[in-house]
């Protein structure tokens, strides 16, 4: 997989707007009402991770989903990246 420039990066980021592009990563941060709702989002992403074959580094605070993709194997961001980046946001609809 072929790391993409950073002005591929930002070009596809004008289609998924909860992503930033930083410290060689994309992010995203999530909201929920609860604990609950954003673990049950966290399971749904876990099966989308398994079948691309790519897991991000995540983490959650009681009702916050926190999430950075990057293909450690091309050292940067690549189109898996954002393969996963649209699969997550097709399973979370964060709070406005």
């Amino acid at each position: 997989m072929e790391k993409l420039s950073e002005n591929d990066i930002e070009k596809r980021l004008l289609h998924l707007p909860e992503w930033d592009y930083y410290d060689n990563a994309i992010h995203a941060e999530f909201e929920f009402e609860n604990f609950k709702d954003c673990f049950s989002a966290m399971s749904r992403i876990a099966f989308e991770c398994e079948a691309l074959n790519h897991h991000p580094d995540w983490s959650n605070t009681y009702n916050v989903l926190t999430i950075s993709l990057s293909t450690h194997s091309a050292n940067g961001v690549t189109d898996k990246d954002f393969k996963l980046a649209k699969a997550i946001d097709a399973i979370v609809e964060p709070e406005e």
